[in-house]
């Protein structure tokens, strides 16, 4: 990479990171207003379409819940110290808490509705409770060995009423409409990893993408976790269709290897274009076998859809210790993991809007190059052998039913000299589309 690349990249990644800590703070969940601040401000880095469905919508066999808002929750000690305080994080209240009126009770009831990590006695834990009527909070294991027996003020300052769940889309037009989807959830409070830094991947890559004419339609969509994947895919069902490839992007942020997860097909061009690129790249990675637990890739690969949509991460969900804990926080990502993901996807998404297929228009025997100008063309490259291999390995397998990346596989070239070698024999009239 050159030093202007370098340069870019490091910029990119301050820039994601900047975006993570702007979000941290915000209470996000399936429904609310936590939702919709973070929409709006992602919409100040790309233009959004945003949905609102409302509760009771059927959406497959989902039902759109009630929308839960929150203003202020707390556990406070007899001399009114606040000891767990949703202020402070919001981590500190169970996702979806019903409202509790200001009330007194004894630490002892009050502790069945306490969530702490006594492996890790200084972190908070993320809890949530969407379908089922329930309160609680959660804190370190230390602040409950801290606290004294007696009672306790708890209130959990709560609305859980009809309303809508929101999520947004970004599309970034094609030279054709059919659409490979990017999904990421932002649906997680203050979790940077799981999934600040996927939401600021997607983000800055559907910013790349907008400078760009790719060759797919790109579709960026921004919804909670499950139901929010749920709700648009049954929105969405008379053009799922289209959909020709996706990737779900979350732990994006994190020191560790790459994890491609692939979809249930196993053999979809995006598993075939991200298997290749990463290793290509000489960058630690390990490739996952598709399973139907995880993030929404499992959403769109249920077998009614069965889309070819993987999914991308660092260390995968619960792969680490500091997963849905008070540790996943900005300094737990870094600017340089999330522009390696970001470059990935840049990389990966090239593959995917260059790959062809080609039909050989001077297929009996070896058409003469020379004549045509191709090997004065090579002239003076540093890979003028690897280029002149590209350009027979595409002759000899534009038959129409090998794809560049066939190509690129078969020779063991890279994709790109492969794909410049289709390029310089498309404009000399030996092979089309």
């Amino acid at each position: 990479m050159t030093a202007a690349g370098e340069q870019t990249a490091t910029s990119a990644g301050e820039e994601m990171h900047a975006l993570v800590e702007r979000l941290y703070p915000l209470c996000r969940s399936i429904t609310g207003d936590g939702v919709r601040a973070t929409l709006e401000i992602i919409g100040e880095y790309v233009p959004l379409q945003v949905h609102e469905v409302p509760t009771g919508t059927q959406v497959l066999d989902w039902t759109v819940p009630q929308e839960w808002n929150i203003r202020d929750a707390y556990v406070a000690d007899a001399a009114g110290n606040r000891v767990v305080d949703f202020a402070a994080s919001s981590l500190h209240v169970l996702g979806y808490s019903v409202p509790v009126p200001a009330t007194t009770m004894p630490l002892t009831e009050l502790r069945e509705h306490l969530h702490t990590l006594p492996d890790h006695p200084n972190w908070v834990p993320y809890r949530t409770s969407y379908y089922k009527p329930e309160w609680g909070f959660c804190l370190a294991q230390e602040t409950l060995d801290a606290m004294p027996d007696g009672d306790y003020e708890v209130c959990v300052d709560s609305t859980l009423a009809d309303g809508h769940l929101t999520y947004a889309e970004h599309v970034v037009p094609g030279q054709i409409p059919d659409e490979v989807i990017v999904s990421c959830h932002v649906c997680h409070p203050s979790l940077a990893n799981d999934n600040l830094a996927g939401i600021a991947v997607a983000t800055f890559l559907a910013r790349t993408l907008a400078q760009q004419t790719p060759y797919y339609t790109y579709r960026f969509i921004f919804a909670p976790g499950t139901i929010g994947a749920i709700t648009w895919l049954a929105r969405n069902a008379e053009r799922v269709e289209r959909v020709k490839h996706g990737l779900v992007l979350a732990c994006a942020g994190d020191s560790g290897r790459l994890t491609y997860k692939q979809s249930r097909r196993g053999d979809a061009e995006i598993d075939r274009v991200m298997r290749h690129v990463l290793a290509a790249s000489e960058r630690p990675y390990h490739v996952d076998e598709f399973t139907p637990y995880g993030y929404d890739e499992r959403q769109f690969c249920s077998p009614g859809f069965n889309l070819g949509v993987g999914s991308l991460s660092r260390t995968p969900y619960a792969g680490y210790p500091e997963y849905h804990t008070s540790a996943d926080n900005p300094d737990f990502v870094s600017p340089e993991a999330m522009a390696d993901t970001l470059a990935v996807c840049r990389e990966a998404f090239g593959v995917l809007d260059r790959n062809r297929r080609y039909v050989n228009l001077s297929p009996y025997g070896e058409p003469q190059l020379g004549r045509r100008g191709l090997y004065d063309a090579l002239g003076g490259r540093s890979d003028t052998k690897q280029a002149q291999m590209a350009m027979l390995w595409v002759l000899n397998l534009s038959d129409g039913e090998h794809s560049l990346l066939d190509v690129a596989e078969r020779s063991g070239l890279p994709f790109s000299t492969v794909a410049g070698a289709a390029d310089a024999l498309h404009g000399a009239g030996l092979i089309k589309a």
